[in-house]
């Protein structure tokens, strides 16, 4: 069967992904970066301007865009819900992190599931000239959400995963390496990737009025271990996690999530010290999914920064 063609692609992005999206126009001459004028009203409305808007009819368009926090996504809707009108030839979004996936279902009468309302917005992007527009994602926090968008948009749902087991590769204890999952949702999540390798999973227990980080099942002593999640917030649970698997024996202990929240500077609690003290994790492997996040951080140990461009690159010409 002969391969498809190649697409020539036309990339907008957002004000936050502007790195990404030049290490993404860097993996093939196909993608072309385009650019929008995202201005303000003196009322701080936005005032946007979408630059040779004539230049893209008929054209394969791609928006790479970063829903960091409430502020920004409404001016990045405007533009997500224009440019598939401007009579392009297809329309992907690109959102490496959907903010809201966490958010996914009631536990009492009242609650509101976000990630159904944020997934009702997308789903409602007008059509482009090739159809419903291609969605996506990258390691979304819990699978059954992919039910949650419409037929008016066509979910891909990526992940990260395959940037770890090539770092994972290129260790000098390689051959030494355990992955432990916090809690059963994330060896559901995972654990079909990492089957080549020995695993731990963990769980949190009640004693009290405390929820405490135990071993479920495994062994760490002697290894490498390397906690693998989606998603980090406030940090915590991660650092329980390495806690028990030190006290188990783990000789080194790394992290690894696809998405760094880190809401209010909560990285710097893993920041290695100059103080002569043992630092608890050897690694933390990140991907440049949420840009804040990794302009923060920087390369400062023990963070590693993994990024989507290359498979983003691949995922435009699917």
């Amino acid at each position: 069967m002969e391969k498809p063609k190649e697409k020539q692609i036309h990339l907008f992005y957002c004000m936050e992904s502007e790195d990404l999206a030049h290490k993404v126009a860097e993996q093939s001459p196909l993608i072309q970066l385009q650019s929008i004028s995202w201005r303000s009203f003196d009322d701080g409305f936005p005032n946007l301007f979408i630059n040779n808007a004539q230049d893209i009819r008929g054209q394969h368009v791609a928006f790479l865009a970063s829903f960091s926090s409430p502020a920004v996504i409404f001016e990045q809707l405007s533009v997500i819900f224009a440019l598939p009108r401007l009579f392009v030839a297809s329309f992907t979004l690109v959102l490496p992190f959907f903010p809201t996936g966490s958010f996914e279902r009631m536990d009492d009468e009242g609650d509101v599931a976000t990630a159904f309302t944020m997934a009702r917005i997308l789903s409602n992007i007008p059509k482009s000239r090739g159809g419903p527009t291609s969605l996506v994602i990258y390691d979304i926090h819990a699978l059954q959400e992919r039910f949650y968008f419409s037929d008016n948009v066509l979910p891909l749902f990526e992940t990260g995963i395959p940037l770890l087991k090539q770092r994972l590769h290129q260790l000098p204890d390689a051959d030494n390496i355990v992955v432990a999952f916090p809690d059963d949702g994330a060896w559901k999540r995972f654990h079909k990737q990492f089957d080549h390798l020995p695993m731990v999973v963990c769980a949190k227990v009640r004693e009290g009025d405390k929820r405490i980080v135990r071993i479920k099942e495994g062994n760490p002593a002697g290894f490498h271990v390397v906690i693998v999640d989606d998603l980090v917030q406030s940090g915590s649970t991660l650092i329980e996690c390495q806690k028990v698997l030190a006290a188990h024996g783990a000789s080194k202990v790394s992290a690894y999530v696809t998405h760094s929240v880190f809401p209010k500077r909560s990285w710097e609690r893993f920041l290695h010290k100059n103080d002569g003290s043992e630092n608890a994790f050897t690694y933390f492997w990140t991907t440049d999914s949420c840009p804040l996040t990794v302009k923060a951080i920087g390369n400062r140990a023990p963070f590693e920064i993994l990024s989507l461009a290359g498979s983003i690159s691949d995922a435009l010409q699917i």
